[in-house]
C-alpha cells in the first residue's frame, strides 16, 4: 500500500540541493536541462523539421486561441500521448508563425535537437551534478520548470506515456499535472492548459484492427515509420486542432473541484483533459464505426425489439419466424451502409460537379464552428430547408471539407433505386417510407434504428418540410420524423440533443422547369436511372452561387425545461401540438438565416409592378424601395448586392432576358441600361419569376401584411393600433403559406414595420396626435408595391372559394381529387380575367387553401354557408384594395 501513496509535488526540494544552486528563482534560468529546447537557430535540424512540418496546415481557430491567450497568462500545451514528434512540430511550426511555441517539455529529453554547444554543456552539467550529489538533476525540485513558466515561456505536458503510471505511483516521481496544480495555487497569473490534437486521417475508427495497424500503429497513434510515411505522402490531410483551453485557476475554483483533495483535483483534471481531446477527435472523425450488419443485428436482437416482434406475431397470428423475417426485411430496407471509401469517392465527384455548375459556395463558417462545439455535448440534428436534390449532398460535402463527420441522412425511399441507392447508403443515407400506415411493425423497427444511430453518436440530417419545395418558399413543418426524435430523446440518458436549422439557397435551382410544370398541374417525374441520363443537359448551364447559413443550435433540453411539464406524460394530441410549434420555430429560424439574392429582389420588383411593362428607371426605384426595407429588417444580403448593386441587377436582367422571362424594348435590345428602356414580363414566364421571388418572399410578408392593413383602413390618416385586427386576420389566413415563430407578437411586428415605413417616407407621424400617421403621396404607391406580394395567394384562395361555391351539394371529403378540379376551374377563371396572375394557378397554393378552409370548418358549403360567406366577403374586400 505504501507504494501507491501519492508523492508530494517537488516544488520544495532538499535543502542540500537548494544550496548547490542559487539560481532557482532566476527567471532567466539557463541551466542546460535537456527538457528545454531554446528557440535559437539550428541550421541542419531546422532544414529537416521544415521539410517535414511546413506543408501541414494549422487550424485558424488554434491560431486565434493562441494569440488571445498569449496576452492573458502562461500557456501549457497538452497532448494525449507523449511524443517528441508532437513537441517538435508545435515548437517549429508555431515559432515560424510567430505564435507562442513550447520550449519546455515536461519529462521530455530532447538531446539531439539541441544546439551543439548546449549538448556539450548539458553533458557537463548532468555529469557534474551526478558526481556531486549522486543523482541526476531534477527540473522539478530545482524550480527549473517553474522559473521558465513564470517567465512566460510555454511548455508541453503529455497525459499518457508508457511508463508514466509506473513512474508516478510506484517510483514516486513527480506528476507534471500535480506540479502545475500546485504551482497555480502559488501564483496569481492563470495557467492555460491547451489540449492539442494531431490527426493523420479523419476516417472514423473501426472496431476491427487491420494488420497494418498491428504492425505500424493506428492512425490515432502511428508508429515512427507510418507517421513519416503519412507526412511525406499527403501532409495536407493531417489535421491540427485544439480543444477548448482550460483556465487552471478557474477550474480549481469550480464548486465541484474547490473543496476536494489535491489528489482528486489532479485525477479529475487529467480525466477532464483526456475527455476534451477525445471529444475533439470525435467531433472530426465521428464515433467508432460499426458495420451495417452489426448495427442491424444489434437493433433486431435487442430484448425490447424481440418482445415487440413476438407481440406482433401473436396479434397478427403469424409464426415468430415469419415476423422475424419481416422485421429483417424492414431493417434491410432502412439501414445505411456508411463507408468512408464511398464518401471519399463522392467528394471527388461532387467537387467537380459543384465547380462545373456553380460559381462557388458562400458558407457561414462561424455557424459551422458553433455546431462543432455543440457536437461535443450531445447528438446534432441538422434541419436544412429542401429546395433541390443537391441538398442531400451539400451538407456532407461541407462537413467533410471542414473536418467534421458526415451526417446520416433521412431520405425518401424513392431515392433507393439502383445505382444511386447503394451509393447514397454508402454516403450515410437511410431510407424511410412516405407513410407508416398499414404496417404496424415498420414504424417500431424504424424508431429502434433511429435511436441506435443517435445512441452511437452519429450526426443526423432530415428535412422538416418532408419533400422538396416546388414554390421556392419554405413549406409548413411535417412533424412525423421530429416526433420520433423527441421520443428517442425522452427514453435516452443523453445529456442533450441539439437541432440546427440550416438554410441552403441557390441563385438558381437545377429543377426549376420541373417545378413550374408540377405547379401547373403536371405529374411529378419519378426518380430512376433513365431520368438520370436525361438530366445530363443540366450540366450545360451555370446556376450561380450556393448559400449555406447555420442558425444557433436549439437545445431540446432547454426547450423541455421551458414547458414546465413532463413531455412524456402529456396526452398524445398535446405532444403533437407542441412538436408542431417547435417545427414552426425551426422553419422560422431557417427563414431568418436565408440569404436574399439579387434574383429574388429583381423578380419581385418585376412581378409587383401594376402594369405589364415597366421602365428600367422605375424598376430600379422599386428595387431601391425593397432594398431599403431589407436593410432595415437586417436581412442577410448576398455579397453581390453590397459590392456593386447596379451591375448585379443588370446581370440578373440579362439572365432573365436570355431565358426569355422578359423582353426588352425594341429600341434598346443590346444591353441594360441605355438610357431608360422598357421591360416587358412575358406572361407565360411569370411562374418562373414567381419561383425566384418566393425564395426570399418571407422577408417581405410582414411588410405586405402591414401595407394591406393600412390600405384596408381606407384613409390617408390612421391610428397604428387599428392595423392589428387586419394584420392578425391576414396572418391567420395565410398560416400554411408563411410560417413565423409561434412566440412572435403581431403587435410588435406592426410597430416595427410602421417605423420602417416612416424612415422610408411612406408614412409621416402626426405632429400632435399620438400613434397617428399620414400616408405620403409617394407612400401610397409604395404600399401597393408591398401589398402585391400577397396577390397570387389571394388569387389562389379565391379559386378555392369558388370551387366551394360551385359544389354546394357535396362535402369536400366526398369529392375525388378536389385540387385537380380547382386547377381546371382556376384556368377558366384566369381566361375570364377573374384571376389576374398566372402564378396564382399554383397546385400547392390550391392544396393549402383547401386545407386552411377545412381547418376553419368549411367542409360542406350548405351546412357551413356562414363560414363560406365570411371568407368570400373578406377576400373580395382585400382583393379590391390591391387591384385598385
Amino acid at each position: 500500500m505504501s507504494l501507491l501513496k501519492r508523492p508530494a509535488p517537488r516544488i520544495h526540494e532538499e535543502k542540500a540541493e537548494e544550496k548547490t544552486d542559487s539560481r532557482k528563482h532566476d527567471p532567466a534560468d539557463n541551466r542546460p536541462f535537456f527538457c528545454y529546447l531554446p528557440g535559437t537557430k539550428r541550421f541542419f535540424s531546422k532544414l529537416l523539421l521544415k521539410a517535414l512540418f511546413f506543408r501541414i496546415r494549422l487550424d485558424p481557430s488554434l491560431v486565434r486561441t493562441l494569440q488571445k491567450l498569449e496576452q492573458s497568462g502562461t500557456i501549457v500545451f497538452v497532448n494525449k500521448y507523449k511524443s517528441k514528434f508532437d513537441f517538435l512540430f508545435y515548437h517549429t511550426r508555431l515559432k515560424h508563425e510567430k505564435l507562442p511555441f513550447p520550449v519546455i517539455g515536461f519529462d521530455y529529453r530532447l538531446i539531439f535537437w539541441q544546439p551543439f554547444r548546449r549538448i556539450v554543456g548539458g553533458i557537463r552539467f548532468y555529469a557534474g551534478h551526478l558526481f556531486r550529489l549522486r543523482r541526476m538533476p531534477d527540473p522539478y525540485g530545482t524550480h527549473f520548470y517553474r522559473n521558465h513558466l513564470k517567465a512566460g515561456e510555454p511548455g508541453m505536458v503529455s497525459l499518457i506515456e508508457e511508463k508514466g503510471f509506473y513512474r508516478r505511483l510506484v517510483q514516486s516521481k513527480t506528476d507534471p499535472i500535480d506540479y502545475l496544480v500546485e504551482m497555480q495555487k502559488t501564483v496569481h497569473e492563470p495557467i492555460y492548459l491547451v489540449p492539442q490534437l494531431i490527426l493523420y486521417d479523419k476516417a472514423p475508427q473501426s472496431r476491427r484492427l487491420p494488420v497494418v495497424d498491428l504492425l505500424f500503429g493506428t492512425k490515432e497513434r502511428p508508429g515512427r515509420l507510418r507517421r513519416l510515411y503519412m507526412i511525406l505522402k499527403n501532409p495536407k490531410k493531417i489535421i491540427i486542432e485544439a480543444a477548448d483551453p482550460v483556465n487552471l485557476r478557474e477550474y480549481l475554483n469550480r464548486p465541484d473541484v474547490r473543496d476536494i483533495s489535491q489528489k482528486n483535483q489532479v485525477v479529475f483534471l487529467r480525466r477532464h483533459l483526456l475527455e476534451q481531446i477525445n471529444r475533439q477527435r470525435q467531433s472530426i472523425t465521428g464515433p467508432v464505426l460499426k458495420s451495417r450488419v452489426e448495427l442491424m443485428e444489434e437493433v433486431l436482437t435487442n430484448p425490447e425489439m424481440q418482445k415487440t416482434i413476438v407481440e406482433y406475431a401473436k396479434e397478427n397470428q403469424k409464426p415468430i419466424a415469419s415476423a422475424q423475417r419481416e422485421a429483417a426485411g424492414y431493417i434491410d430496407e432502412i439501414a445505411s451502409n456508411y463507408s468512408q471509401k464511398v464518401i471519399y469517392v463522392l467528394e471527388i465527384v461532387l467537387r467537380w460537379v459543384f465547380r462545373f455548375l456553380f460559381d462557388g459556395m458562400v458558407i457561414d463558417y462561424d455557424g459551422l464552428n458553433r455546431i462543432k462545439e455543440q457536437s461535443k455535448k450531445g447528438p446534432i440534428i441538422l434541419v436544412p430547408c429542401h429546395k433541390s436534390h443537391l441538398d442531400y449532398l451539400i451538407l456532407s460535402y461541407v462537413f467533410f471539407h471542414n473536418n467534421m463527420p458526415c451526417p446520416h441522412i433521412a431520405a425518401g425511399k424513392n431515392l433507393s433505386f439502383w445505382p444511386l441507392g447503394p451509393i447514397f447508403r454508402g454516403g450515410g443515407a437511410f431510407f424511410l417510407r412516405r407513410t407508416f400506415k398499414g404496417e404496424p411493425l415498420y414504424p417500431k423497427i424504424f424508431s429502434a434504428y433511429l435511436y441506435k444511430l443517435l445512441d452511437e453518436g452519429f450526426h443526423m440530417e432530415f428535412f422538416i418540410e418532408g419533400g422538396r419545395s416546388r414554390t421556392g418558399k419554405l413549406l409548413a413543418p411535417k412533424i412525423g420524423f421530429l416526433n420520433l426524435l423527441w421520443d428517442a430523446y425522452c427514453k435516452s440518458d443523453w445529456q442533450d440533443m441539439y437541432f440546427v436549422p440550416v438554410y441552403i439557397g441557390y441563385d438558381r435551382v437545377l429543377e426549376e422547369k420541373e417545378y413550374i410544370r408540377e405547379l401547373g398541374g403536371g405529374k411529378k417525374t419519378p426518380e430512376n436511372i433513365v431520368n438520370i441520363f436525361k438530366a445530363r443537359k443540366l450540366l450545360k448551364k451555370k446556376y450561380g452561387k450556393i448559400y449555406i447559413d447555420f442558425e444557433t443550435p436549439f437545445s431540446l433540453k432547454d426547450h423541455f425545461e421551458k414547458m414546465e411539464t413532463d413531455f412524456s406524460k402529456l396526452p398524445r394530441e398535446e405532444q403533437k401540438n407542441r412538436c408542431y410549434r417547435f417545427g414552426e420555430k425551426i422553419i422560422s429560424a431557417i427563414n431568418d438565416q436565408s440569404v436574399m439574392t439579387p434574383y429574388t429582389v429583381v423578380a419581385g420588383a418585376l412581378l409587383n409592378c401594376s402594369r405589364k411593362r415597366i421602365y428600367y428607371q422605375q424598376l430600379m426605384e422599386n428595387v431601391d424601395t425593397y432594398m431599403n426595407y431589407l436593410v432595415s429588417m437586417r436581412v442577410q444580403l448576398a455579397d453581390t448586392l453590397y459590392i456593386d448593386r447596379q451591375s448585379t441587377i443588370d446581370q440578373v436582367l440579362d439572365n432573365f432576358a436570355a431565358n426569355k422571362y422578359i423582353d426588352r424594348s425594341a429600341t434598346h435590345k443590346k444591353a441594360f441600361p441605355p438610357p431608360n428602356p422598357i421591360i416587358k414580363v412575358q406572361e407565360g414566364k411569370r411562374p418562373n419569376l414567381e419561383y425566384y421571388k418566393n425564395n426570399g418572399v418571407i422577408h417581405f410578408i410582414p411588410g405586405a401584411y402591414t401595407a394591406l392593413s393600412i390600405l384596408a383602413l381606407d384613409s390617408f390618416q390612421f391610428q397604428g393600433s387599428g392595423l392589428n385586427p387586419h394584420y392578425a386576420f391576414l396572418k391567420d389566413l395565410f398560416q400554411l403559406e408563411f410560417v413565423f415563430d409561434p412566440e412572435e407578437h403581431p403587435e410588435s411586428v406592426v410597430r416595427q414595420n410602421i417605423r420602417i415605413f416612416v424612415d422610408d417616407a411612406i408614412l409621416m407621424p402626426h405632429s400632435v396626435l399620438p400613434d397617428t400617421f399620414n400616408i405620403t403621396s409617394s407612400g401610397f404607391r409604395k404600399l401597393h408595391l408591398f401589398a402585391e406580394f400577397l396577390a397570387p395567394y389571394f388569387d389562389s384562395y379565391w379559386a378555392v372559394l369558388n370551387f366551394f361555391m360551385r359544389y354546394t351539394n357535396k362535402s369536400i371529403f366526398d369529392i375525388k381529387d378536389p385540387v385537380k378540379k380547382i386547377q381546371a376551374m382556376g384556368n377558366r377563371m384566369y381566361k375570364r380575367n377573374e384571376i389576374t396572375r398566372p402564378e396564382g394557378l399554383s397546385r400547392i397554393n390550391f392544396k393549402n387553401g383547401v386545407s386552411l378552409f377545412t381547418q376553419k370548418g368549411l367542409i360542406n358549403p350548405v351546412t357551413d354557408k356562414e363560414t363560406l360567406d365570411y371568407y368570400v366577403e373578406w377576400l373580395q374586400f382585400y382583393m379590391r384594395l390591391y387591384r385598385h
